[in-house]
């Protein structure tokens, strides 16, 4: 197994536990020097908070583990595009590479502007996709029908 796909199995078992919590199926890590040193679901429903994306989440734990808020050594994993706001706060977080799963046309950073990175942050996508993908769409197909 390809070292990437190891973590991004990692953020979609948190992806799991997101979706058993009733929360949009999405899950991340940071990892550092080879060791996951954060981890984190979403839970902007559970906290009643907008903010409460995995990413942000995961970033913010690993800046305290980690006792920096730089995390240029770093690299995140995430099952899905990160939006707009998580994209500014992986930016401004300075992660050397961001690795995720499914692509969100609709609500994904690169909808709104492909180029938030400007070449400074290396991104891969498309890792463990169908599953990343299918865990989302299996979750909004039960909320259509409730």
């Amino acid at each position: 197994m390809k070292e990437n796909e190891k973590y991004m199995k990692e953020a979609f078992l948190q992806a799991k536990k997101a979706y058993d919590l009733d929360e949009v199926p999405v899950g991340a890590v940071v990892v550092f020097n080879k060791k996951i040193i954060a981890n984190a679901h979403n839970m902007s429903e559970s906290l009643n908070n907008f903010t409460a994306h995995a990413e942000l989440l995961a970033l913010s734990q690993a800046s305290k583990n980690l006792n920096s808020k730089y995390l240029n050594q770093c690299e995140l994993y995430v099952t899905k595009e990160p939006c707009l706001m998580c994209a500014g706060a992986i930016m401004l977080s300075r992660i050397k590479k961001l690795y995720f799963g499914a692509s969100d046309i609709k609500k994904g950073y690169r909808f709104y502007n492909k180029n938030i990175f400007l070449n400074k942050i290396d991104v891969n996508f498309g890792i463990l996709e169908q599953e990343c993908s299918l865990i989302l769409k299996d979750f909004f197909k039960l909320k259509r029908k409730k």
